[in-house]
């Protein structure tokens, strides 16, 4: 059984993707420092898999503990997911978001070929598009000015994986652009945990449905949009999984110095309040909500054309977006005892 490394495993998407990797044959091993994370994941883990995920508490810009990490395991794959990832606290203090998201990368590539493990699979995101010209986007739409710093972590991080291959390091990457990952595990044992307020809306819906928030605030209503809301591609955390178990298989029957990237949405565009609508008929509870003003770093729109993810990985999500919201309530409504 192949061990993969996965770094901020306790998180959101990453214990998910842990999940997929047992399912799948694989041994997962977390390394996650919980600044972004509750080691409450790690329990909910062993009730979905009847066993413990080996995982190591530290920061992936911590080189001694990650060679430490390869020395003590056969790693033969690593998903990278650790990063900082708040699009409007990332305008704030973009310091923190270029120091934990490019160095963690780098710590691990540089390990990766000092142990000469050869695959990874990044977590990039639809946000290297900036507000695209044309939709949906493709793999070869131009990346444009990122309108965060968040967003230009990620085409930086891009940039250091091309540079990679082509220094003939042996490296063998695909590079996964998400879209909006949504929905928890049916069983209820893990979902998206944000600390604090959350940055993402769909938690904002389930909290305030659940009566821990008084209202949700829609960030701008006079975008050129069907309703003047934004629009983003909603996918389920476990389509999302998949992706990277497939990515893996993909890496494995792959010359060394390859990169390639996939998007990986629905290729459907929702509104917010399109969002809030379905949570509504779904959850059967009518949410509060208040129109803002538009958000710093925020685009008008974008979702996901899927055809080459489709094709060459043979993937496909799933799960429709009430399937995704019905996940997200369940998950609430175990958090909040209801």
């Amino acid at each position: 059984m192949k061990q993969i490394l996965i770094t901020g495993g306790a998180g959101y998407i990453g214990s998910h993707t842990a999940v997929a990797l047992v399912e799948s044959g694989y041994t997962p091993i977390i390394i996650d420092d919980f600044s972004n994370s509750e080691k409450s994941a790690l329990d909910g883990l062993k009730n979905i898999l009847n066993q413990e995920v080996k995982t190591y508490i530290g920061d992936c810009n911590d080189k001694a503990l990650v060679e430490r990490i390869f020395s003590e395991n056969e790693i033969s794959g690593v998903i990278h997911f650790a990063a900082s990832k708040a699009v409007g606290e990332s305008t704030q203090i973009p310091l923190k978001y270029y120091a934990n998201n490019i160095g963690s990368l780098l710590v691990m590539l540089e390990t990766m070929k000092k142990f000469d493990v050869k695959n990874i699979v990044f977590s990039s995101s639809c946000t290297v598009y900036g507000q695209p010209d044309e939709l949906p986007v493709l793999e070869s739409t131009p990346r444009k000015d990122a309108e965060s710093p968040y967003g230009n972590t990620k085409k930086i991080c891009e940039d250091i994986l091309h540079d990679h291959v082509k220094s003939k390091s042996g490296a063998k990457i695909v590079s996964l652009r998400y879209f909006n990952p949504i929905g928890a595990h049916p069983s209820s044992e893990i979902g998206e945990l944000p600390l604090g307020v959350p940055a993402n809306l769909i938690p904002f819906v389930t909290q305030t449905a659940a009566g821990l928030r008084e209202k949700i605030t829609v960030f701008g209503d006079d975008y050129n949009t069907k309703d003047g809301t934004c629009v983003r591609d909603y996918i389920h955390v476990l389509d999302l999984a998949d992706a990277h178990v497939k990515s893996l298989e993909y890496l494995d029957s792959q010359e060394a110095n390859f990169i390639d990237t996939f998007n990986v949405g629905t290729g459907n565009g929702n509104t917010v309040l399109e969002v809030i609508q379905a949570f509504e008929k779904v959850s059967e509870r009518k949410l509060k909500y208040e129109l803002g003003p538009r958000r710093p770093g925020d685009i008008e729109k974008v979702w996901a054309n899927t055809d080459k993810v489709n094709k060459v990985l043979g993937w496909n999500a799933k799960y429709s977006l009430e399937e995704s919201l019905r996940d997200s309530w369940n998950w609430q409504k175990r958090l909040s005892n209801l």
